[in-house]
């Protein structure tokens, strides 16, 4: 039985956390994209995997409070905290829609509000 589309965004995030980025790409589909609302977009795990190196210097801390899984969609809610090289910390709400293909991860429209 194939893996539900909320499991593999778990496993993602699991993989993230843990500081795993390769881990995490490994659930994205090549093409995959990434729309932050109001901010930037990139296109491809290239593009994704360069953020990534810069933006999740210490891996992120994720509590999600929900997720909602229909058809090819899968929607996170939650906190986000972001501690950068200096140990900064950020901590964000954030509402992550993910859409997926032939189970994999293929784009994310992120909504994130610094607290």
């Amino acid at each position: 039985m194939p893996q539900s589309n909320k499991s593999i965004l778990e496993k993602a995030n699991a993989a993230v956390s843990a500081g795993d980025h390769e881990g995490f790409l490994q659930f994205c589909t090549e093409d995959c994209r990434w729309v932050f609302l109001n901010d930037k977009t990139l296109a491809g795990k290239s593009e994704i995997r360069a953020w990534m190196k810069t933006e999740y210097i210490n891996p992120p801390k994720f509590q999600v409070e929900r997720f909602i899984s229909e058809e090819e969609f899968v929607v996170a809610m939650g906190e986000i905290t972001i501690t950068d090289a200096k140990g900064n910390s950020i901590t964000s709400d954030y509402c992550d829609v993910w859409k997926f293909r032939e189970g994999k991860m293929a784009e994310l429209r992120a909504f994130v509000m610094e607290k």
